[in-house]
């Protein structure tokens, strides 16, 4: 058998593999059994001389500790059985409060003296309303109402179960009001300094000019509103904004600079400590520093490490390689948090880091050379990390390559060194102002350069779903490409990027289509797809913070699908819960044909949907069923929601807003009637006044889908509603059980549920 070298490398990847691995199960064994079972896959790997049994062992020991974390994270959430319960719990605010209009969001850590009926971890809360929010690391006993971790599951979406179970978040929910609720005390913390050189930032520039300088200095990103990080995506720049590592290298580099000026000015020092060694400690102490004000993200961290273990082997007189620095950094952050891989940003700081260390090129000499190099590692990283935002986020950027090449120098090299020493000398107005101003107006061009690039054609790029090979094809290709000469034939490496820029298109034939119900929390979104159109039929709910489900969950899904563009966009009546997200849908496809049962309501312009409106793609008919004129003079905008007929060869969908029982009733058997097998979404959410028996035995649904929130405080779907589809003999889904869920309608057979996104479990943090 072969022999090859166990390396640290090696053993770093076998142990990323053996974490990410563990996250693909549907279930985790009981922890005690994962503690056993890597307890002796450590001692094989002690005892191996066999690189064949070694790096399976390693790997096995790291997915056996990523299952132990993974299951003690998932026992200490919130019980199911106690959803909607008030306790009362003391302890301290997390992290930097956001505020939203009147409410305030924030991360609270319960003592971990409390009882047994506190949380066991942090919780994340909001407080509606509240007179006096709660500030960093403030102490208080709250009373509040809590629930378990639980999102929305859709094509392309994101996942905030998986994001609870990386940052251990145990439990959502609010505070309740009521005499009880005490501020206890204010004591110091990291977090406190950072918050107070936030104030300051915003007392010498402005709260909204200072949004990206406190991001820069204190990795504050709370004044960002959506339209910035739209502006971020679309340039390929977050990475400048979420404080990268190489700001940290930058930090480092301004200590080591800081030590030499001070050798330079005091050269008998040297008889006390070795120049080199100062430099070294005063690099990683500054680094450190900005790290831990930084709020101590993974590129940061990953910095931290390279530049400590840097240090480390200088003062043993050792020698670190950049590929043995970055393993010792992988494997130092699984030791400490092996459920890091569920992050985003785990992949994309380790692996752009490790592509640009693979892919460099000689050093380069003169400025022809040093310009040539920064040229080919920007093309490098825009390439490489494509595959992955494009796997991770559902988009990517072709832009980013420009805007890097001006973004990136301008803020490591300039801005940032300006914004740290202006941090440093806060408490001098005059001097921090010198420093603060021209930072900020650095940025504020910057940032009008990028918005006019994030409206250039490629800024926005997507591509359907296609799994993991073409992801993993993709980035091999990426390394081929920028691979160091002489390996032959390096521009076949774009080859390898076709299977994910085009993957396979399973396309619904003539006289079929397939509609997703989308899960939007309690709201409705349903997309429709003919073999060449797309129509999306209400887009979700708006969120508090200017969120809403069309940017968070409808364009994604669309994107993920494969089937934009949007050609209709029908808004079935003006309530936020079916409206909210329509604008951003408008702004990402303004040549849409929109319709809508109450356009006056909207924020842009629309049609009326008037009944009897029809028109016909790819053999699939659209059609608008009348409510009867004298409904339209009611107050309640439900009655007026358009209720849509989408009629294939073998199969109908009708789509029903918010229609109540009152108008359900003066609606014509002989409009609602048809002989086609007939799905349909259950009007109102599912709500006690919908769904008229006299309108289901004129409708004559074969299955229906509710569209409604989990634990919504409505009830929805009621009860009684169910059971009168259960006993007519329609099957019902809801999304809050099912998540997103996706119906085929062929040409020839009878329409039937494909897909539901949360059923059956495929990963064990879903229930």
């Amino acid at each position: 058998m072969p022999r090859f070298p166990v390396s640290i490398v090696t053993l770093a990847v076998a142990a990323a593999v053996g974490c990410t691995a563990v996250q693909g199960l549907a279930w985790l064994p009981p922890w005690k059994l994962s503690a056993v079972t890597g307890l002796l896959a450590l001692a094989v790997a002690m005892r191996a001389n066999s690189a064949w049994i070694r790096l399976p062992a390693v790997l096995l020991m790291f997915g056996a500790w990523s299952a132990i974390h993974g299951a003690l994270a998932m026992d200490a959430r919130w019980a199911t059985s106690r959803d909607g319960e008030d306790v009362v719990v003391t302890g301290h605010v997390v992290d930097l409060p956001r505020r939203i209009g009147a409410d305030t969001s924030f991360v609270f850590a319960p003592d971990k003296s409390e009882g047994a009926d506190a949380p066991r971890g942090r919780v994340r809360l909001t407080w509606y309303r509240a007179a006096a929010p709660p500030k960093t690391c403030e102490r208080w006993r709250l009373t509040v109402r809590l629930r378990r971790p639980r999102g929305t599951l859709n094509p392309g979406g994101g996942d905030t179960e998986r994001g609870a179970l990386q940052r251990r978040i145990v439990a959502t929910g609010y505070v309740r009001a009521g005499p009880g609720n005490t501020r206890l005390s204010l004591p110091a913390c990291i977090d406190g300094w950072r918050d107070h050189i936030g104030e300051a930032i915003d007392a010498r520039v402005g709260v909204r000019d200072a949004r990206i300088v406190k991001a820069l200095a204190i990795g504050d990103t709370r004044g960002l509103d959506a339209a910035d990080w739209d502006i971020a995506r679309a340039t390929g720049v977050s990475h400048l904004i979420a404080i990268s590592g190489f700001h940290i290298g930058v930090a480092a580099g301004g200590g080591v600079l800081w030590a030499r000026l001070l050798y330079a000015c005091l050269p008998w020092l040297a008889l006390t400590l070795p120049r080199q060694m100062a430099q070294a400690a005063a690099g990683l102490f500054v680094a450190g520093a900005y790290g831990v004000l930084a709020g101590l993200g993974l590129p940061t961290i990953r910095s931290l490490l390279m530049i400590a273990i840097v240090v480390l082997a200088g003062l043993v007189r050792r020698r670190a390689g950049g590929t043995s620095l970055l393993a010792l950094a992988l494997l130092a952050v699984l030791i400490v948090d092996p459920l890091a891989v569920l992050a985003p940003g785990f992949w994309l700081s380790f692996g752009g880091v490790g592509f640009l260390m693979l892919c460099a090129a000689p050093r380069a000499t003169g400025w022809r050379g040093w310009l040539g190099a920064l040229l080919r590692a920007q093309a490098a990283m825009s390439i490489a990390l494509l595959p992955m935002s494009l796997w991770l986020f559902g988009s990517a950027s072709l832009v980013g390559f420009a805007a890097n090449l001006i973004a990136a120098p301008l803020v490591s090299f300039i801005v940032v060194p300006l914004v740290l020493c202006g941090c440093v000398v806060l408490a001098w107005p005059s001097f921090s102002g010198v420093l603060l101003s021209p930072a900020t107006w650095l940025l504020s061009w910057l940032w009008r350069l990028l918005a006019t690039m994030a409206d250039w054609p490629g800024a926005r790029v997507s591509v359907a779903e296609s799994g993991l090979l073409p992801l993993a094809l993709a980035t091999c290709g990426a390394a081929w490409l920028f691979a160091p000469r002489g390996l032959p034939l390096r521009s076949y490496g774009a080859l390898l990027f076709l299977p994910l820029a085009l993957p396979p298109r399973d396309l619904p034939t003539q006289g079929a289509f397939r509609a997703w119900v989308l899960d939007v929390g309690q709201g409705l979104a349903v997309l429709v797809r003919t073999r060449s159109h797309t129509l999306v039929y209400d887009a979700g709910p708006a969120y508090a913070g200017g969120q809403d489900a069309g940017v968070g969950v409808v364009l994604p899904s669309v994107s993920a699908l494969g089937i934009g563009p949007v050609d209709t966009l029908v808004v079935s009546h003006g309530d936020s819960d079916h409206a909210g997200g329509a604008a951003s849908i408008v702004e990402r496809y303004p040549r849409a044909t929109r319709l809508s049962g109450e356009p006056w309501r909207l924020r842009f312009q629309a049609t009326r949907c008037a009944p009897g409106t029809t028109w016909s793609w790819d053999g699939v008919t659209f059609r608008f069923i009348d409510v009867p004129a004298r409904m339209i003079g009611k107050t309640s905008g439900n009655d007026r929601s358009c209720v849509l007929a989408v009629e294939g060869s073998s199969g109908r969908l009708l789509l029903t807003g918010d229609l109540g029982n009152q108008a359900e009733r003066l609606m014509t058997a002989a409009s609602l009637a048809s002989p086609l097998p007939t799905v349909t979404t259950i009007a109102h959410h599912g709500s006690r006044h919908s769904s008229d028996t006299v309108w289901l035995r004129a409708v004559r649904p074969t299955l229906a889908v509710a569209s409604a929130g989990w634990r919504n405080r409505f009830g929805h779907p009621h009860p009684s509603i169910v059971d009168r589809h259960a006993d007519m003999g329609i099957e019902v889904y809801v999304t809050n059980r099912s998540g997103a869920v996706r119906i085929d309608f062929p040409a020839n057979a009878p329409p039937y549920v494909e897909r539901e996104w949360r059923r059956p479990i495929h990963r064990y943090w879903h229930e």
